[in-house]
C-alpha cells in the first residue's frame, strides 16, 4: 500500500478553522450501486471462527430508511455513539444522524462499560437517542440511572433476547421515552424485525416484532416447511437486506445463504441459527440458538426455554444456563437488589413451569454475569463448576 501512495514534495498547512469555507457544498461525484460493497464485519458465531459478512450498499440503506421512517430523528436529536465498530450497531449509530441532520456525539473509549459516566454523559450532552445491550441496560437500570436522563427520547436495544422484566423496570424509570427491541444478524445490515414496547405488555419474554421494510421472515422446519403459528422452528430471512455473503468463504456462503424455495427468480434466503415461533397476533417470538440446543439423557432440552425461566423469578436479574460436561444442567444467575438467594425454593419454582429433567441440578449465584466488548454476556469467562 506504501509503494501505491503518491510523493509528497512538502508539507500543506491546513487551518480547521477555516475547513468549512472550503468545503464543497456538493456530494461527491461518486456513482455508488446498491450491490457494491458497503462494510465487511466479522463475527465468530457459535464457530469461533471469524468469517466476515459482506454488506451492500442497498442493504444499509433499506435499513437505515426505514430506522428513520419509524423513528423520525430530527435535527434536534442528539445520538450516542458508543458502539465498539467491531459490532455493526455501530454502522447506524455514525449514518443515521449523520444523513437526517441531527446530532452525532461520541462517547469515549470505553464510557460505554460505566454505567454513572454514562448517565452522566447522557445529561450533560442532550442525548435523546441510544443503544443498549440488553445486558448493559440492566446494569444501567439496577442503579437507577434511568431517571438521571429526563431528555432520553429513544432507548432501542439489540444483540441479545429483552427479558420483560428489564422491560418493565426501564420503563418505570424511562417513562417518556420509547423503548424499541430490534433483532438481526449481522448477515442481514444489523436489525431486520422490530418491536415498540408498550407498558402493559405481558408474558416472560418480549416479541422481536415483525420484519422491516423490503424483508421477509420465515420459520421453517428441519425440511424448509413452514411451521404454524406456536410452533418453534428456524427463523429464515430473504429480502433486500441479505448480505452477498461471507467474504472469500464460498462454502460458507452455500451453506447458511440457501435457495429460496419459495420464489421463482433465484433469490436466496440466509439460516439464522435462531429459534423462533410465531405468536397468534403476528409477531415473532425469540426462544434462543439451535446451537444453545442440547441433548441429556436422550432428551432434547433448549437452554433458552430455561433463562427464560429463570428470569421470570423475580429474585433473578440475569441468568445464563449451559450443559456440564454433557451430565448435568448449571445456571449461573445474578439476583435483584434486595433479594437473597433460596436454592431449594428457586428450583421449586422453576419445577412448576419446567419439566424436571430441565430444573438446573446446579446454581451459581454471580454479583454480575461476566461481559465482553460488546455488552454481551461472554459464555466463555463463566467460572467453572464443579459436578
Amino acid at each position: 500500500v506504501l509503494g501505491q501512495l503518491p510523493e509528497v514534495s512538502g508539507c500543506r498547512i491546513v487551518d480547521v478553522a477555516t475547513l468549512s469555507d472550503i468545503a464543497s457544498a456538493d456530494n461527491p461525484g461518486l456513482e455508488i450501486h446498491p450491490e457494491q460493497l458497503a462494510y465487511v464485519i466479522y463475527t465468530s458465531g457459535s464457530t469461533g471462527q471469524p468469517k466476515g459478512a459482506a454488506n451492500r450498499h442497498g442493504s444499509l440503506y433499506n435499513r437505515l430508511a426505514w430506522m428513520q421512517a419509524a423513528c423520525q430523528l430530527g435535527p434536534d436529536d442528539r445520538v450516542l455513539q458508543k458502539t465498539p465498530f467491531g459490532f455493526d450497531v455501530s454502522v447506524w449509530e455514525f449514518f443515521w444522524p449523520l444523513m437526517t441532520g441531527a446530532e452525532l456525539v461520541m462517547a469515549a473509549p470505553g464510557e460505554h462499560r460505566d454505567p454513572a459516566r454514562l448517565a452522566a454523559l447522557i445529561d450533560q450532552a442532550g442525548i435523546t437517542t441510544l443503544h443498549f445491550v440488553p445486558s448493559m441496560l440492566q446494569a444501567f437500570v439496577n442503579d437507577g440511572h434511568g431517571a438521571d436522563c429526563p431528555g432520553l427520547r429513544r432507548v432501542i436495544c439489540s444483540g441479545e433476547a429483552l427479558p420483560m422484566e428489564l422491560q418493565q423496570q426501564t420503563q418505570r424509570q424511562l417513562p417518556q421515552a420509547a423503548l424499541i427491541n430490534l433483532y438481526g444478524p449481522t448477515e442481514a445490515a444489523i436489525d431486520v424485525t422490530h418491536w415498540t414496547c408498550q407498558p402493559d405488555d405481558e408474558g416472560n419474554s418480549v416479541p422481536i416484532g415483525r420484519p422491516i421494510s423490503a424483508t421477509r421472515t420465515y420459520v421453517l422446519d428441519a425440511a424448509l416447511q413452514l411451521v404454524p403459528p406456536g410452533v418453534a422452528g428456524e427463523l429464515y430471512l430473504g429480502g433486500v437486506n441479505l448480505a452477498r455473503g461471507y467474504l472469500n468463504k464460498p462454502g460458507l456462503t452455500a451453506e447458511r445463504f440457501v435457495a429460496d424455495p419459495f420464489s421463482d427468480n433465484g433469490q436466496r434466503l440466509y439460516r439464522t441459527g435462531d429459534l423462533v415461533r410465531w405468536r397468534e397476533d403476528g409477531q415473532l417470538m425469540y426462544l434462543g440458538r439451535l446451537d444453545h440446543q442440547v441433548k441429556l439423557r436422550g432428551l432434547r432440552i433448549e437452554l433458552g426455554e430455561i433463562e427464560a425461566a429463570l428470569l421470570a423469578q423475580a429474585s433473578i436479574r440475569e441468568a445464563v444456563v449451559v450443559a456440564v460436561e454433557g451430565q448435568r444442567l448449571a445456571a449461573y444467575v445474578s439476583l435483584q437488589q434486595g433479594h437473597g438467594h433460596d436454592e431449594a425454593a428457586l428450583k421449586t419454582a422453576l419445577a412448576a413451569h419446567l419439566p424436571e429433567y430441565m430444573v438446573p441440578a446446579i446454581i451459581m449465584v454471580l454479583p454480575a454475569l461476566p461481559l465482553n466488548t460488546n455488552g454481551k454476556i461472554d459464555r466463555k469467562a463463566l467460572p467453572p463448576v464443579q459436578i
